[in-house]
């Protein structure tokens, strides 16, 4: 990925969460972008008290996959669906992966 690597998958409703400029900043791309992801559904800004919108770091590692995506050259809208079936990819794997310790543990013999 383009951006820290160190954004590990938070709720949205987990904190730090970053002002808009600063996830922009952050992601070295403009407000406009953070704007677009929202449009097409990859990310949706929490709001403050304040009403200012904030960015978890769970939202801030998918807006740097489809910011590397884009800069690639595919469409914004093709690069939130692509990131969107990539999350839910990684989330079907540790799933699986986790009944497969599950069904291996049950049954030690049945491994072996």
């Amino acid at each position: 990925m383009t951006a820290d690597d160190s954004f590990g998958r938070l709720d949205d409703d987990d904190y730090p969460a970053y002002t808009m400029g600063r996830a922009a900043e952050m992601l070295g791309t403009t407000q406009g972008f953070l704007r677009a992801l929202g449009e097409h559904r990859l990310i949706t800004p929490l709001r403050s008290a304040g009403g200012h919108r904030r960015y978890s770091r769970y939202q801030l590692r998918l807006a740097a996959r489809a910011r590397e995506i884009v800069d690639q050259g595919t469409p914004i809208e093709a690069a939130c669906r692509i990131v969107i079936l990539e999350d839910q990819l990684e989330e079907a794997q540790r799933i699986n992966a986790e009944y497969r310790r599950a069904a291996e543990s049950a049954h030690p013999t049945a491994a072996a």
